[in-house]
């Protein structure tokens, strides 16, 4: 076995150090008396997230998938809670009861582990399946991950994306510019909130955004052939400045929310070959951790026109004042909204069906994180819903387990078929799962009704752009691969007799 196939223990036990004991020790704030159960509950959910993390940046394989889902649960599930339940303290108005608190860190730690349990199932499958056979009849996860780029497919989406720069970009009042002053400068010039067409508005920013994203990286991931087709390099070289241009004006920092400028730029910063071996992402990995917990919090300066000067407050404060960080508040919220007026399977309608304006569908279910907010009496709505909080709202706690165990298990899986097809630039495996890896953010934070229409761009387009590959292999993880015996010679022929 080759020894970047060996995971260090030193450095796991470094890391759990570091995420368990030293970074959770910074956060907390005791207030002295009794110790209430849900904090040394929260406790656990600390040790379990930031084990995981540990394992995930020290894994011989990349692990994109699991990286994502394993950061968003450390930092908004594992230190903001430590800190809101040991200081009191939390973004929002709204106060839970200790009972709720104990309620709210427990389903968290159920959607954890169930979770786990979806990772390991598909781990062991994995290794069952590689131990009986070397080849094998791809599932769905792999069939699709196996799919791989069509050129001229990609050069019509590069032709689509950039067709909508020009129609769309000049009709935006402002012009460019506008792209460049705030996120609510874009918001105020497009249609009036309380314009019949309202709801297309965000349908026409994302129908700019997410093509020329997936326009640029399937551009950088295009096969080079060595000697190949002189106009598909011309066309190339031609289209590639354009769409940079492009990406710059319409997925920006500036006028897009965080989460998404950081999906775009991590998306394609693991599309460079060099980024994607191991010591090379897990550096990449801790700089992001380190940039979550110290930058992001002030990545939102242009978000309004009205700029007050930047207060630098400790990562502990910024969990207990700034809304970014309201997911547990939101599930603690969302745990009382339900024990008053029940579940509401009906309500998962609403993600399914986001393209049905309410005019058309009057009885469409609200957005969890609006009926949330309506329901402790804010009068702002932008307010996130955690993946949890959604799950438990349809059906309570098995919604969860079952969730959250797929969610692993897909993860999972996404991760060894890309680890199985990084020899191969152009597959679908390439350039979807460091995507949804990121994209998970989003995801994970909610709400769901309102991410519909830009995850639903961001994951199709890409098939749209691909066709179906060959059948993928499955080979013996971590196998020695087998020396063939060296040949037996044969028998010398027996000399012919000698004339007498």
């Amino acid at each position: 076995m080759r020894d970047d196939r060996v995971r260090s223990l030193p450095a796991v036990c470094v890391w759990a150090v570091v995420l368990v004991v030293l970074l959770p020790v910074l956060f907390l704030r005791p207030q002295g008396g009794p110790v209430p159960m849900a904090l040394v509950l929260q406790g656990v959910v600390v040790a379990h997230t930031g084990g995981a993390l540990a394992r995930v940046l020290t894994a011989p394989r990349i692990r994109l998938v699991g990286l994502g889902f394993w950061m968003f649960s450390y930092i908004w599930f594992g230190l903001a809670p430590l800190t809101m339940l040991s200081s009191d303290t939390y973004p929002w108005p709204y106060r839970a009861g200790a009972d709720t608190s104990l309620a709210a860190v427990a389903l968290v730690e159920l959607g954890l582990v169930a979770h786990s349990a979806g990772t390991a199932l598909a781990a062991r499958r994995e290794h069952t399946t590689s131990v009986r056979r070397a080849a094998f009849r791809p599932g769905v996860v792999e069939r699709l991950l196996a799919r791989r780029l069509a050129p001229w497919r990609v050069l019509l989406l590069c032709g689509l994306a950039l067709a909508l720069a020009v129609l769309l970009i000049p009709r935006q009042p402002g012009g460019v510019a506008v792209y460049f002053t705030s996120r609510q400068a874009v918001q105020e010039t497009g249609t009036p909130g309380d314009s019949a067409e309202s709801f297309l508005e965000p349908l026409r920013s994302w129908s700019l955004a997410v093509p020329a994203f997936w326009a640029l990286l399937g551009l950088l991931r295009l096969p080079r052939v060595p000697g190949g087709d002189r106009l598909l390099r011309g066309v190339r070289r031609l289209l590639l400045p354009l769409l940079v241009a492009v990406n710059i004006v319409v997925n920006n920092p500036i006028s897009k929310p965080r989460f998404w400028a950081g999906t775009v730029l991590l998306t394609l910063l693991f599309s460079v070959p060099r980024l994607c071996r191991p010591r090379a992402s897990r550096a990449i990995a801790v700089g992001l951790l380190a940039t979550v917990l110290v930058v992001f919090p002030y990545c939102d300066y242009f978000r309004y026109d009205d700029r007050q000067a930047v207060s630098v407050i400790s990562p502990a404060e910024q969990f207990t004042a700034k809304g970014d960080y309201d997911a547990f508040q939101q599930l603690q919220t969302g745990i009382d909204y339900v024990r008053e007026k029940g579940f509401s399977p009906r309500s998962a309608l609403g993600p399914v069906l986001f393209m049905v304006p309410r005019s058309v569908w009057p009885d469409k279910p609200e957005d969890t994180g609006i009926a949330l907010a309506r329901f402790a009496g804010y009068d702002f709505f932008n307010l996130s819903a955690p993946l949890w909080i959604e799950s438990y709202r349809r059906a309570g706690a098995p919604a969860v387990v079952v969730v959250f165990c797929l969610l692993g298990a897909a993860g999972r899986r996404m991760d060894q078929t890309r680890e199985r097809l990084r020899d191969r630039p152009d597959t679908l495996a390439v350039l979807l799962v460091p995507a949804f890896a990121f994209y998970q953010f989003v995801f994970l934070r909610g709400s769901l009704l309102g991410i519909s229409g830009p995850m639903l761009l961001t994951m199709t387009i890409p098939l749209l752009i691909t066709t179906p590959g060959s059948r993928v292999s499955r080979p013996a993880l971590g196998a020695v691969p087998s020396v063939p015996a060296p040949a037996v010679p044969a028998p010398a022929p027996a000399p012919a007799p000698s004339p007498r």
